[in-house]
This record gives C-alpha cells, structure tokens and sequence, in this order.
C-alpha cells in the first residue's frame, strides 16, 4: 500500500484531492493535525514518510517545498504554477502522447496543467505536431470557467448573501495579457508566440469552456476542418479524453455540462472557412484535481482512472 500526503489539504484542490483519495483502500492518506498544518518539520516530515506528495500551494511555497524535499525519491505532484516548463518535471497531460505518459510513469516530479491552460494545449499541440498548424502562428483564446477556479476567497464572494451586483454577469479578467498560464500555453504547444488570451469567469461553480477560433487560411498546406477531426479522433479516443462529433446542446455549450466529472471533451465547429476548436471539461477535474489523480495512478502503476468521476 502506497502512502500519501497533500500539502495545502485545506485549499479547494486539496480538499477535492483528499476527498477523493480518503475512499480508496489502495492508499494510505497520511494527514497532519490542523495545529501542524503549516509547519516546516511536520511537513518535511509527513512528505518524506510518503510515497508521493501533492503540492497544493501557492507558487512561492511549492517551490519552497520542492526544495525541501530536493532529491527524495518520493514522487512530487505539484498542482501550482510553479513548475509546469521547469526542466526535469514531467507535464502531467499524458493525452498528449507517449512521451507525456512515458514522462509521468517515469519521473518523481509531476507538474499537473492548468485550468485554462489544459484546454487549449490539448486543442493545440495535435495541431502543430501533426504539421497542421505553424509553430509559428498567432493564436486568440477565450475561455469561460466558473467561480470556483478563483479559489475559496472566490468562492466566498460569490455565495455571499447581498453580494455586489457586478458579480451577476461574467466578468473578463487577465486584461494585461500576463495570465499565469500563457508560458505553459506557449511553451507545451510549441507556438513561438503566446496566444492573445481572454479568460472570463462567471457565476456558475464549476465547469468551463475553452475556444480557439481558426480561419482556415490560418492552416498549413490547404489542411482542413474535417482532418482537425480525424486528427482529434485518432488522438482522443478516451477513457479520460475523448472527441466528440458534435457536443452542443441545441446549438448552445454550456460551461456546466462536464461539472462533477474528470473528463475532457473535445469537438471541431464552425464552418469551412471558421472554424471553432473547443473543449470542455470541470476546472476542479481534468482542470486540477481531477488531472493530479490521474498522474498519481500513472506515476504509481494504477489503473489510470482509479477513483475519477468519468
């Protein structure tokens, strides 16, 4: 029986890792009490007496961590920002292809994709790998989440009784064009340049959609929408991701519609000449929690959906 530690348990990506975790009999949960929950020694403790540690901290404190624990063969999950294009941690999007899955299985330090970022790597990166995109092309994205990716100050403001009334509609953010996850999006697509970036929250929990609109001059060699699909269907074929001819609900997608789940759904709209690449899937699953479960049963041997909602 493997054992393992979540540092930052008490952070909406923890809580949903350690609920999910304290089901299996697989694992062995090691927990710290709340009076220790911060502490250097507790916690450098509590990770060397584990198998793997998931890192559910702010970037400034995952790093900390890392080092911390630098050379300790136990396998370090970081679902920060932190590390996701630092040299010799492993991507942890294994759809991606046999060098992804290999990478997980094969290192001890697992960086787990962000939010936004997932989506659009896993609309992209087929793309300019297949020779259909240019690494060279420039890119928009807009993407609509829900409130819970803001975390639990987030949270709280929006389920907040007389809240502010601007909280009603979807608010726009990320208007610097600095977003966290536009060095992840550049450098794991292989783009040259990072997308123009529009990510929009808005008052529902969980769920998002992710879009990127093409032109198809934008394409390499007259390629078309119809080999995006094929390309798509070849790639994903599931259990965790998976394409889907069409997606919509009456010619609506809603944010919601993969809540509660840790899959990833992927489809080509548009037309001919506009075409709309889109995913869909739950911020809190594939978009965090979801994704880290995922690498920890890779990285351990484990059917790779052992204790995902799917």
């Amino acid at each position: 029986m493997k054992t393992v530690f979540i540092d930052g348990s008490a952070g909406t990506t923890g809580l949903r890792i350690h609920q999910r975790l304290e089901a299996r009999r697989d694992l062995k949960l090691l927990t710290l009490p709340e009076a220790l929950r911060k502490d250097p020694a507790a916690r450098h403790d509590a990770m060397a007496a584990s198998d793997a540690a998931f890192l559910c901290l702010p970037d400034a404190a995952a790093i900390e961590a890392a080092e911390m624990m630098d050379g300790a063969p136990l396998t370090l999950l970081d679902t920060s920002t932190a590390h996701r294009t630092t040299p010799g941690w492993a991507y942890g999007f294994p759809e991606l292809g046999a060098d992804f899955a290999g990478a997980v299985q094969r290192n001890n330090r697992i960086a787990v994709p962000g939010c936004h970022a997932s989506g659009f790597i896993a609309l992209v990166r087929p793309l300019v790998a297949a020779g259909l995109l240019s690494p060279a092309a420039r890119l928009s994205c807009h993407s609509v989440t829900g409130y819970s990716g803001g975390g639990k100050k987030m949270i709280a403001q929006y389920e907040a009784s007389g809240r502010d009334g601007l909280l009603d509609a979807p608010r726009q953010y990320g208007l610097g064009q600095t977003h966290k996850h536009l060095k992840e999006m550049q450098a794991i697509t292989g783009l040259e340049t990072a997308p123009v970036f529009c990510p929009i929250v808005a008052d529902f929990y969980s769920g998002m959609v992710v879009t990127v609109p093409l032109f198809r001059a934008d394409l390499q060699g007259g390629a078309t929408a119809e080999q995006i699909r094929q390309l798509y269907g070849d790639t994903y074929r599931g259990p965790v991701v998976r394409y889907r001819s069409q997606m919509d609900e009456d010619g609506f997608l809603s944010g919601a519609g993969l809540s509660g789940s840790d899959a990833m759904e992927l489809t080509v709209a548009g037309n001919d000449d506009r075409i709309l690449l889109l995913a869909r899937y739950d911020n809190l699953g594939k978009g965090a929690s979801g994704a880290a479960i995922q690498c920890l049963n890779l990285s351990l041997g484990c059917d790779i959906t052992e204790g995902l909602v799917l």
